[in-house]
């Protein structure tokens, strides 16, 4: 149960961490992608304006002040008296006309930063065209830099004809982290323009910085709202899983007992008027519960621990098949395996004796004339398999790991469908992987582990 909590934690995170790095990604990209898209635009308007933001033509104009009738020198009381004895709306009014008449005079209009076209500080505002930082320079065909205009304090003129003459291999991009370039033809000359965008590209790396580290701070948030929600998931289900655990440990002790005082029983009975048909079918039955009774008990209390021992799993697992080589004889079945040596698994020892004891004992009840064993490294992990001829139809049948499940080829015989399931937990708690397939009158049982 505790390690169905960790997967569970594990895979809560996981989704988390997934969706909100998709998410930070696609933020941070497109932030990045306007900055460059924005830097690109001013660098086209410098380039349609050869290489130059042309400040002259975004001063306003002057104009000149609109001739006014000349007033006469002998009524200039009457005009002031006029004024004053008006009604307050006549003297607002007269204000906005006096206000209007002096923008007039001083040649100012109603403005609007780039007509609209591109926001408040496009590529035609003043105010940009006033505080960009650039610099453009054109070459002739032999190679001479001539400066076309020089609107940057972080670099020297010298340095910026040389920084310029490497960019003229490219196109447009970045160089030096924050400053955008472009270059591009303006009659026979080739010109270079280059501006910064530092102030530009803080907020975007302040979006960056806040990403990362919001972000960590968000799967931190959430592995701790897992690590509660899932203890408060799992406590019923830990609850019933103790309940069901302690119920079949009860039942165990309950059916020792007097399956043992039966076998005392029938030992009695043989001593004192010997063995009949009647005792062989009781210490048949009695051995076949005891069996049953062991199996759900392990069931049971099988632990999803890891184990840090390690098992030479190719050693156990010859051993293992030698010594049934005789009873596959005494069913007139064929043994073969191919075990690569010094395959090593973190399994306890003991586990790995009951999985290959349940295989060996699965391979023995249903072979028809001979079963197959291949132990191998298969890239990072080790795959066992177990095959056999059988009767069963082609197709997948992994339903023979479930619990008491028995298919129409084992008919008569013993067992009530508990030992596949154990390889089943073994394998799952070990985080491999099983299954089961038919094809041409052959099982194969995989396992990855």
């Amino acid at each position: 149960m505790n390690k169905a909590k960790k997967r569970f934690i594990l895979l809560t995170e996981l989704s988390v961490l997934l969706l909100l790095t998709f998410l930070l990604t696609v933020i941070n990209v497109l932030n990045f992608t306007m900055a460059a898209d924005e830097a690109d635009m001013l660098t086209e308007r410098i380039a349609q304006r050869h290489g130059t933001m042309d400040r002259s033509q975004l001063e306003p104009k002057s104009m000149k002040p609109a001739s006014q009738p000349e007033q006469a020198p002998d009524k200039p009381s009457q005009a002031v008296s006029t004024t004053a004895s008006g009604a307050g709306s006549d003297t607002q009014t007269g204000d906005n006309s006096s206000t209007n008449t002096e923008n007039a005079a001083k040649g100012t209009r109603p403005f609007r930063l780039d007509n609209g076209r591109y926001g408040f500080l496009g590529p035609d505002s003043p105010e940009m065209a006033s505080s960009l930082r650039y610099f453009t320079y054109s070459f002739d065909k032999e190679g001479t830099a001539n400066v076309v205009d020089f609107q940057m304090s972080s670099v020297s003129e010298e340095e910026a004809a040389a920084w310029a003459e490497s960019l003229l291999g490219g196109t447009t991009g970045w160089t030096n982290l924050t400053y955008r370039y472009r270059v591009y033809q303006d009659g026979k000359n080739t010109y270079v323009t280059v501006i910064d965008q530092d102030r530009e590209l803080w907020p975007c790396y302040r979006t960056l910085l806040i990403s990362l580290f919001g972000g960590a701070a968000f799967v931190i948030i959430v592995f701790v709202l897992a690590q509660i929600s899932g203890k408060l998931m799992f406590k019923p289900v830990e609850e019933a899983d103790r309940k069901q655990k302690l119920f079949i440990a009860k039942l165990e002790n309950e059916f020792k007992m007097p399956l043992t005082i039966i076998n005392a029983d029938t030992e009695i009975l043989e001593r004192q008027s010997g063995t009949n048909e009647q005792t062989k079918s009781i210490n048949k039955q009695v051995k076949r519960m005891t069996r049953l009774v062991k199996d759900l008990g392990f069931l049971s209390v099988f632990e999803e621990t890891e184990s840090h021992v390690k098992t030479n799993l190719s050693d156990l697992m010859t051993s293992m098949l030698e010594n049934s080589r005789q009873m596959f004889s005494d069913k007139q079945q064929t043994l073969t395996y191919t075990i690569e040596p010094d395959i090593t698994v973190n399994i306890k020892d003991e586990t790995v004796k009951r999985l290959l004891r349940e295989l060996i004992d699965n391979a023995q009840k249903f072979s028809l004339t001979k079963a197959n064993f291949t132990l191998e490294k298969h890239h990072d992990r080790i795959k066992l398999v177990q095959t056999n001829d059988t009767t069963l139809p082609n197709g997948s049948c992994d339903q023979i790991f479930d619990r008491f499940t028995i298919l129409e080829n084992a008919e008569g015989t013993e067992g009530a469908g508990l030992g596949l399931a154990h390889v089943k937990e073994i394998v799952k708690s070990y985080n491999g992987r099983l299954n089961a397939n038919v094809k041409d009158g052959v099982i194969t049982i995989t396992l990855n582990l």
